[in-house]
């Protein structure tokens, strides 16, 4: 039976109580402080892919020599894209080529997107987007050889859905208590970066591990108008007379007092998160009702739902006192072991959809220099097909945008299609990490206004790796 403590129980009740929030808890900060730039406002926008997104049926090979030999291994799934009819949308002249600008760091070889991403091709283009290929969980540097001679540590559970979706947010399988993002708000905290805390850690999707630190709690930011306590709210439960007023009053009152006098520790801690997510559902909600709307219009789907409200809630963080926020973002659906002709391309509409709706967004608002949008996934999946669809992978190729990126790179590599290469492991050719997932956190954080003490103290294994700046921004 596993041990159930106080700091556990904390952690549970904070991310159920009023929306999910119960703010940052300033008595766990940690005793070691880092410096932090505070100037202006920063904001990073985390889009998590569950499933594991195809890379190979995201970012394609365009050459003719790497287009032909990943059609080799696709024979299938081209197949089944009715690639050869010259309307499919993986037929290579209906691509979207590529043009980085450091296109001479490949050696000929050339990538595409699909057409269903031409929004994402738009901006790439335009110098307002870059990809992140090769990108994967490591503890170290890793080939295949030295993978087939056990001479390299290889991160544990590779492949399992909940442990590697677990180790992209919090470098730790499942069970792991802290993720980097909550983290970065930390140690934005310690450096006198945030201004006020309770809102820096925002998730519209289920709470993840991803915004847990040791100060930090995610609020629970919900979709459409913000809701309040139903028996407040819904004036029909209690009826619809103003006589019920005083009651309703009454039990918002009950519901905000968290100073219980009670002898037993978990229900003082319970009734004081639960307190603290009230009021603090009540500050959220009627900053965002005060707000003029947007008027970019976001697309329909649970993303753009989800992308729409951190954008709305960008809107409104002079009102939150916020000046450094992290935000997670979830979509679903890239488990695509079968169909994957049929789903993908809807999955890729939407994504490419809500990300270039997002941008506009910021652009409204003026903060899209402030804000960084990067996406991440459980992992990649196979070279080669198993007939309609792929299988888990290991790494995968990322997108990373906003107004301070060095847009229209290619970051990283992104390998030939050979599945006898180094680049992939010997068994089910899975693509072997090139960029490990900390030196792309750690490039995230130093935009972000972290220093490198508390870039290091929160990735691990970032010192096993040279070059732990990618280089994304324009200014580090």
């Amino acid at each position: 039976m596993s041990q159930f403590n106080r700091r556990q129980f904390l952690a549970g009740a904070g991310a159920a109580t009023f929306m999910g929030g119960a703010g940052a808890l300033s008595s766990l900060v940690s005793s070691q402080a880092y410096a932090a730039d505070p100037s202006g406002y920063k904001a990073l926008v985390c889009v998590f892919l569950f499933g594991g997104m195809d890379h190979g049926d995201t970012v394609l090979p365009y050459d003719m020599e790497s287009y032909n030999k990943l059609a080799g291994l696709r024979q299938g799934l081209f197949s089944a894209y009715g690639v050869g009819s010259g309307t499919s949308s993986r037929d290579r002249d209906n691509l979207l080529a590529l043009n980085p600008v450091n296109s001479t760091s490949f050696g000929g070889r050339q990538f595409a997107l699909p057409g269903e991403l031409a929004p994402l091709h738009s901006l790439f283009e335009q110098g307002e987007l870059s990809i992140v290929g090769g990108l994967g969980p490591l503890v170290a540097p890793t080939t295949r050889s030295a993978m087939d001679a056990n001479s390299v540590v290889v991160p544990e559970r590779l492949f399992s859905h909940n442990d590697q979706q677990s180790t992209w947010m919090a470098l730790g399988v499942e069970g792991a208590r802290l993720g980097w993002g909550g983290r970065f708000v930390d140690a934005a905290l310690q450096g006198g970066a945030v201004g006020d805390p309770t809102f820096s850690a925002i998730s519209t999707d289920s709470s993840s591990v991803f915004l847990f630190g040791e100060a930090t709690r995610p609020f629970r930011a919900a979709g459409g108008d913000p809701i309040g306590l139903d028996a407040v709210e819904k004036r029909w439960l209690l009826g619809g007379n103003s006589r019920y007023d005083e009651v309703r009053q009454r039990l918002l009152q009950h519901f905000s007092q968290g100073n219980s006098t009670s002898s037993n520790t978990f229900e003082r801690d319970f009734l004081a998160a639960r307190a603290g997510g009230v009021l603090t559902g009540y500050e959220y909600r009627a900053a965002r009702l005060g707000a003029a709307p947007l008027a970019t219009e976001f697309p329909g789907g649970r993303l753009g739902g989800q992308l729409k409200t951190v954008a709305e809630t960008i809107s409104v963080r002079s009102m939150l006192a916020a000046n450094r926020q992290v935000f997670f973002v979830g979509m679903g659906g890239f488990d695509t072991h079968n169909n994957q002709a049929g789903d993908l391309p809807g999955l890729h509409n939407e994504l490419a959809g809500g990300l270039s709706a997002f941008r506009d967004a910021m652009v409204e608002l003026g903060v899209w220099d402030d804000v960084t949008l990067f996406t991440m996934s459980d992992f990649g999946r196979t070279l080669n097909d198993n007939g309609d669809g792929t299988d888990h992978g290991w790494a995968g190729h990322h997108f990373v945008m906003g107004g301070g990126v060095r847009g229209q790179h290619i970051y990283g590599d992104i390998a030939s299609p050979d599945p006898d290469s180094e680049a992939y492991t010997s068994s089910r050719p899975r693509l072997i990490p090139s960029v490990s997932v900390e030196q792309y956190a750690a490039s995230l954080g130093g935009w972000f206004g972290l220093d490198q003490g508390a870039i290091q103290s929160t990735l691990p294994n970032l010192a096993n790796f040279s070059g732990a700046d990618l280089d994304l921004f324009a200014t580090a």
